[in-house]
């Protein structure tokens, strides 16, 4: 496993603390999924990875600002070190919102704003004592599943997060690209056609304000004045409720218009569809897969849509695995 993970963190800021002596085929790897409503800690063994020894979770609380969602990264690490009755390790790794810029070591491009322009990783060691492994939390997913999960199996894999915002990875021969940028695989900000709703990044008619969760929660309220969560919107669905029908409709066009230009330029043998929107039945339904091909520079559509196999861990599983990477290891 760990032979294919020294790409994860290529070009990413990393502290310069001195490397204690460890034996690493027996040490455990700690792994942080920062996201927009809770951070997730895990300990996995590293022999038996799919097997979690410990899994916690705490409230993100992003509207209390950056040095809370410092604290509280602090926090859940104390918490798993007196789960697993064992000081923390010498490195972590973390799944953020947002890229660490190759270039400055500052997050950015994250929807929780407060941890853009920040440089998380220096920060983290200053207040915690150990040395973060950071990367975009879709390639910590992409990386899980394509090494554990659904897409073991397959050579180039594009992992997509689709949830409270989206994003995805492209993981090839088990390896993450990162790109010149840091920002390979951000589907989630290129354009639909006709969409103006303003979005986080400063731009207009993203796929994230439209495909993300809360866009179309916001959708379903313009329609009845209801705001409720979109798994409340499904239901209803089921039931026949017009306005509910018709986000979900909404939802299939506009991933089949956005998707297909990511296979259009890709062309990857498989594509796992992660996040709470990626719950949603609808997405592997023969209908959606049409809507996709109909948007193909081809007459056909095979490739595989997946459900990851690992859930909602993928993003804290494929963060824990970046500790494993003795590549990065000083």
């Amino acid at each position: 496993m760990e032979e294919h993970l020294s790409q994860m963190t290529h070009g990413e800021s990393i502290s310069t603390k001195t490397n204690p002596a460890r034996n690493d085929s027996t040490r455990s790897l700690w792994g942080i999924d920062l996201g927009g409503t809770k951070i997730e800690g895990v300990i996995l063994d590293q022999s038996n990875p799919l097997t979690p020894l410990h899994r916690l979770r705490v409230p993100t609380e992003s509207s209390k600002g950056y040095d809370h969602i410092l604290n509280q990264i602090e926090s859940l690490i104390s918490k798993l070190e007196s789960a697993a009755t064992t000081k923390r390790p010498y490195q972590i790794g973390v799944g953020t919102p947002g890229i660490t810029s190759p270039q400055s070591g500052l997050l950015k491009n994250s929807n929780t704003i407060c941890l853009n322009g920040k440089n998380l990783v220096h920060d983290l060691g200053e207040i915690s004592q150990s040395r973060f492994l950071l990367a975009n939390d879709a390639n910590c997913c992409a990386l899980a599943e394509s090494t554990l999960g659904s897409a073991r199996d397959q050579r180039t894999v594009f992992g997509i997060i689709l949830g409270t915002g989206v994003g995805g990875g492209i993981v090839v021969d088990k390896q993450v690209l990162v790109g010149a940028h840091g920002i390979c695989g951000e589907w989630g900000h290129n354009p639909l056609r006709g969409e103006e709703t303003p979005c986080y990044c400063g731009r207009r008619g993203c796929i994230e304000t439209v495909c993300s969760g809360p866009a179309l929660e916001t959708f379903y309220e313009s329609l009845c004045g209801d705001r409720v969560p979109l798994r409340e919107i499904a239901i209803r669905a089921s039931s026949g409720d017009t306005p509910a029908l018709a986000t979900l409709e909404r939802l299939q066009s506009k991933f089949a218009e956005g998707l297909a230009a990511v296979i259009n330029i890709l062309d990857p043998d498989a594509i796992v569809i992660g996040g709470g929107v990626g719950n949603l039945d609808l997405l592997y339904s023969d209908e959606t897969r049409e809507a996709i091909r109909a948007h193909l520079f081809n007459d056909r559509f095979e490739t595989p849509l997946l459900r990851p196999a690992l859930g909602d861990s993928a993003g804290v599983f494929g963060a824990a695995m970046l500790s494993a990477d003795p590549a990065t290891a000083l």
